[in-house]
């Protein structure tokens, strides 16, 4: 089996995603990985695993972001036996465990600084030794990172080591948002489907408006959120075929916002004789077009902001300074 069939897609955007994996897989040249949550790194990062000559060996996942400081070091480079509080036994590391393989470390970008210099160091001379031991171990692995900071910007702010950013982005693949490749959805909508039917679930389909509605949600969480609604329609509607009507309320199509004769009669047209507050004129209809999206969602905040095409946030603090009240507070 291809190795890249895991990876579901013939949007252009994916297809390119496809061709750098193929191009850099042969290689040992360390990839960075960036994108958004949820838009599949750690996917990508097994392809290029599978398609290149280390594949006979293991690949091993490590989140930065996951792991205490104070033991990301003993899980990267191993630990011998006392060296520290609670290390009754050697233990390997990430590395040695990948040994001749991939080491793939995910949020690289949350990675602490002091942690980020014992990883320049090994990236640069290939070797390491455990906490607590004085034997140098070769570094045969392949490293690929991830993450979906703006590293530059991290770099600005004194959080991430430029040398180790060039160090990493050898060979940068980015992968493109859900809302960038929606031509997609309905493939890996479909896939996901037939892999929960393969759990002993009934097969659930979804009817052709559905499939325009997810089609045009913006889809925040990307991949990982359309798998978790596939699971949800799944355990919800085992053996039917769902409809618009039966969609959780956020990926229904959006309606326009109505705004009747009475809603802007109710903010009186100012005169031009001399005496126009522009400001608050422009303040007032604000909070009548807010109004008008909270009765529409019937208050619920979330969904307003997407009537409003903005973020949830940004309405909230607008909501806030307008003294406007919905169902999310």
């Amino acid at each position: 089996m291809d190795p890249l069939a895991h990876l579901i897609g013939v949007s252009p955007a994916m297809m390119q995603v496809k061709e750098l994996i193929r191009q850099v897989a042969q290689t040992d040249a360390t990839v960075l990985i960036l994108g958004e949550s949820g838009t599949g790194k750690e996917v990508v990062a097994q392809c290029i695993h599978l398609c290149s000559l280390r594949n006979a060996y293991a690949f091993v996942p490590l989140n930065c972001g996951a792991i205490p400081a104070e033991l990301l070091e003993s899980e990267l480079f191993g630990h011998e036996k006392g060296a520290f509080t609670g290390a009754i036994t050697a233990r390997k590391g990430r590395f040695e465990l990948a040994e001749g393989g991939s080491l793939f470390l995910d949020e690289i970008g949350d990675m602490p600084l002091p942690m980020q210099v014992k990883l320049l160091r090994v990236l640069q001379e290939r070797v390491y030794e455990r906490v607590g031991g004085n034997k140098s171990f070769q570094a045969d692995v392949r490293i690929i990172a991830a993450t979906h900071r703006d590293l530059p910007i991290r770099i600005d702010e004194g959080s991430f080591r430029e040398d180790l950013y060039y160090r990493l982005n050898v060979f940068p693949i980015e992968l493109p948002s859900l809302r960038q490749r929606t031509e997609d959805i309905p493939l890996l909508m479909d896939a996901k489907l037939q892999q929960l039917a393969t759990q002993g679930r009934e097969p659930t389909q979804l009817s052709a408006p559905v499939y325009d509605a997810l089609m045009a949600y913006d889809w925040p969480g990307n991949v990982r959120e359309l798998g978790n609604l596939a699971e949800r329609l799944s355990i919800l509607f085992a053996g039917k075929t769902v409809d618009i009507e039966q969609l959780p309320a956020q990926y229904r199509p959006i309606e326009p916002i109505s705004v009747t004769n009475a809603d802007a009669e109710s903010v009186a047209m100012p005169s031009f004789d001399g005496s126009l507050d522009l400001k608050q004129y422009l303040h007032e209809m604000e909070k009548q077009i807010i109004q008008r999206a909270l009765l529409q969602s019937e208050g619920v905040v979330s969904q307003a902001a997407r009537l409003l095409r903005m973020n949830r946030t940004t309405l909230i603090e607008k909501m806030r300074k307008l003294r406007i009240r919905g169902e999310d507070d």
